[in-house]
């Protein structure tokens, strides 16, 4: 069960292969695009846009498709419903993550701030959204492309390598991100497509979650 955990977390967020006419930053200019990507996040810690998400796993002969809307509000709250034959909704105010999906009418409940694999997780969801205090946790290259920038993240420590093996972010020359990939240390493929990106303020209400009557919660971590 963690393991789909795993990967319904991180796959909600942000990824893609090099391009042959990207032009590498140097050391430098790596510094002043993240400072600049930072600066913009600040000034607006809110995120929300629709996606498009395709996963190809090893075991299936077809690529698992969806699509659905994320909301991201500064440091780690966050939310996320994907559409489709398997619907699902992941919730998180930063202490308390939630996955119901609607049509078992079951939840799984986590507790944050253990220092276990899942924060692990939430660490790269988060970091890949507003890129602070990146450069800890993943060994970071880049380069231009003539529509916006290409970023290639390496996990540093192990606990965030057997999650994924690199971790890419597309960004168009508004710095908004466009397309991500992920792949797993397992050979699965993440890619996302992001569109309508809006950053208006979201009600905290978004990040709330209480299973409907009827669900069956497990905490397949404990409390």
């Amino acid at each position: 069960m963690f393991k789909h955990l795993s990967t319904s977390l991180i796959l909600g967020f942000l990824f893609l292969a090099p391009l042959a006419s990207a032009d590498p930053l140097s050391p430098a200019d790596l510094k002043s695009l993240l400072a600049r990507i930072r600066e913009k996040r600040a000034a607006a810690p809110q995120v929300q846009a629709d996606f498009q998400e395709e996963k190809n796993v090893r075991m299936l002969n077809k690529p698992i498709v969806s699509s659905g809307k994320i909301w991201f509000q500064s440091p780690n709250r966050f939310r996320r419903e994907a559409k489709g034959n398997a619907p699902s909704l992941t919730v998180s105010d930063g202490q308390q993550l939630w996955i119901y999906y609607p049509n078992f009418k079951s939840a799984e409940h986590y507790s944050l701030g253990k220092r276990s694999p899942l924060d692990a997780g939430i660490a790269a969801i988060t970091a890949s959204l507003n890129l602070e205090n990146v450069e800890a946790i993943y060994h970071i290259t880049g380069a231009k492309e003539s529509d916006g920038y290409l970023l290639q993240l390496a996990p540093r420590n192990p606990s965030m390598k057997r999650l994924l093996q690199t971790f890419s972010i597309k960004m168009n020359n508004e710095l908004q991100v466009v397309r991500t990939e992920m792949v797993q240390p397992n050979g699965d493929r993440i890619a996302t497509t992001y569109s309508n990106e809006t950053r208006a303020p979201i009600p905290a209400s978004t990040f709330e979650f209480t299973p409907p009557a009827g669900t069956d919660v497990t905490t397949p971590l404990g409390r």
